[in-house]
């Protein structure tokens, strides 16, 4: 196991390597000039050479590149063109609201998306598969901006049972202002009991995590019915048959475990995914993420801020498939021989 976990490791830390230089090349490679973007366009030639020196854009690329991985590892992440403050900060502020909302559609998608994959996988062929795979296809076919724009207008606009956009109702930051802790508004609101606007944040949350959560959903459920029938084919599904086991039993007692592998692997890359394409269901429902930074800071060609997120967005996703890689030495000790 602890090979397996160092082999793991290693291989995490080359990937975020490879990020690191890429983000480099991407600043280095968009068009246009930071010290122009940050001084102005009616900076004097020493306001644009002062500019210059602060980002060391006159050193050599090696130079200019081992600077920016050492202040990377101390924790600069440079500062942003746009908000000038440092993009760490900015990104502190983001990124909570977008796990908020990505936490959310993907617990919806696990606690739906497992139990449907085992229902096709105990009806194969028959009409409960039928819908389960319809249902899937159809969740990962449509667009998700078209999906966010459909349940806003039925669901708020027409039916107003949901708000249409936002994170809470921002009257109640005058009548129950809320204490920040992990900048996560409906855990700050739970550990604070500030109950106003923890139901309000559900309630607004309820229509843009459904959206997001439509094609991890399922992707799950498709997986999850796939791993459960070729397990439910083993030997030792055979064998359970022979003892009088009947299916329902042997998919939940005895083939779901080890069929939770490719699960897991499944949903580490959803989760990068949601992250990413929650980035248009924000900018609908006016959700205060990541998303809308990122699309503020590539209008104004913010390339430190631009670099963060990528950074940020891939470090999640190694972090993510390095968590489920662990689960799965634990749940399936023949992963780690792979």
């Amino acid at each position: 196991m602890l090979r397996y976990l160092a082999r793991r490791l290693g291989q995490a830390l080359l990937v975020v390597a490879g990020v690191v230089v890429l983000t480099f090349a991407v600043m280095r490679l968009v068009p246009g000039d930071p010290a122009v973007a940050f001084a102005g366009p009616k900076a004097t030639p020493e306001q644009l050479a002062e500019a210059r020196a602060r980002f060391g854009l006159d050193d050599p690329l090696p130079a200019q590149l081992f600077t920016y991985v050492r202040d990377l590892m101390t924790g600069d992440w440079g500062v942003s063109l746009r908000t000038r403050q440092p993009v760490r900060d900015d990104l502190y502020l983001a990124f909570p609201a977008s796990l908020e909302l990505v936490g959310t559609a993907l617990l919806i998608a696990v606690v739906l998306g497992i139990p449907l994959g085992v229902l096709a996988a105990r009806y194969k062929t028959k009409f409960p598969d039928f819908g389960v795979r319809f249902g899937s296809m159809l969740a990962v076919s449509v667009p998700v901006f078209w999906l966010a724009l459909a349940l806003q207008t039925i669901f708020a606009s027409n039916l107003g049972w949901f708000p249409i956009a936002g994170e809470y109702d921002s009257a109640l930051d005058t009548t129950s202002p809320l204490t920040l802790w992990t900048n996560i508004t409906v855990v700050d609101a739970l550990i604070t009991g500030n109950w106003p606007i923890f139901t309000s944040t559900l309630e607004h949350l309820v229509l843009p995590a459904l959206v997001v959560a439509a094609y991890p959903t399922g992707v799950i459920a498709q997986m999850t019915r796939a791993a459960l029938i070729e397990e439910s084919g083993q030997d030792h599904a055979r064998l359970e048959r022979a003892l009088g086991f009947g299916e329902t039993s042997i998919l939940t007692r005895f083939a779901l475990r080890p069929a939770l592998g490719p699960v897991l692997s499944l949903i580490a890359l959803v989760f990068a995914y949601a992250i990413v394409n929650g980035f248009l269901v924000e900018a609908v429902f006016n959700w205060p993420g990541l998303g809308r930074y990122a699309a503020e800071s590539i209008r104004s060609l913010d390339t430190p801020a631009i670099a963060g997120v990528t950074l940020l967005v891939a470090l999640v996703y190694v972090l993510a498939n390095l968590v489920v890689d662990i689960l799965q030495g634990f749940v399936d000790p023949r992963a780690r021989t792979r």
